[in-house]
């Protein structure tokens, strides 16, 4: 199948045309008005440094319900322990950050460029983009972050610099979305740390539809309170 090059005005292929790997698309810019329009037809950035700008849409695509989250009791345990404080949206800088820098077994470079993290700080500032973080002892120790849309939570990464950080993190996403009738959180890409907690693939023609009636809600924007 073609790969698209994108013109000037933020559109995108149907995601059906993707190749077998997923590729869809080569070209255009991180504006939010391009990356909100990716993400509301399933489509994501995902390139290294010095690569043009590649845009995917995976098939099938590995989703977590929330309702189906795997709460462990060496997790739930150590959520129920407080060890780690937990806030939301208070230091998404440093977590997308952190999320480029701390080395993950297997990958040799990281995916999230400058130019990445400069285009989901302005949606964070926009109100689109959240980071939970998890602290110890007043010291950043882990955390995620994503987009939101509608009733759908895009995961774009995490990181941990103390065990098991992130998964609280994730933890406490996760009740979030359930309390305010989140739909999914997409994980793009098939793990078997994520499949452990609960996510599942999906084809794309049904994580499309999913995606559509998910957009039909309100999205939840500006500083979030996991903790509520």
């Amino acid at each position: 199948m073609p790969v698209y090059q994108l013109i000037e005005e933020p559109i995108f292929p149907d995601p059906a045309m993707a190749d077998p790997e997923g590729l869809l698309a080569i070209g255009g810019d991180l504006s939010p008005e391009r990356l909100l329009t990716a993400y509301a037809l399933g489509i994501f950035p995902w390139y290294s440094s010095g690569q043009p700008i590649l845009w995917w849409s995976p098939d099938p695509r590995m989703i977590l319900f929330p309702e189906k989250f795997i709460k462990h009791k060496n997790l739930r345990r150590l959520v129920e322990q407080n060890k780690f404080e937990v806030r939301s949206d208070s230091d998404f800088k440093q977590v997308i950050e952190l999320c480029s820098r701390v080395s993950r077994k297997g990958q040799k470079d990281t995916w999230i460029t400058d130019n990445m993290k400069k285009a989901y700080i302005k949606l964070h500032h926009l109100g689109y983009c959240h980071s939970v973080e998890t602290y110890l002892d007043g010291k950043l120790a882990g955390g995620l972050y994503g987009i939101s849309l509608g009733g759908i939570f895009f995961g774009e990464s995490m990181f941990h610099l103390v065990t098991d950080a992130s998964k609280v993190a994730l933890w406490h996403l996760v009740d979030f979305c359930l309390q305010h009738g989140f739909d999914m959180i997409d994980v793009q890409q098939e793990t078997s740390h994520l499949q452990s907690l609960g996510a599942e693939p999906v084809k794309r023609k049904k994580f499309i539809h999913l995606l559509n009636n998910s957009l039909k809600k309100q999205t939840i924007k500006g500083k979030w309170d996991v903790k509520m």
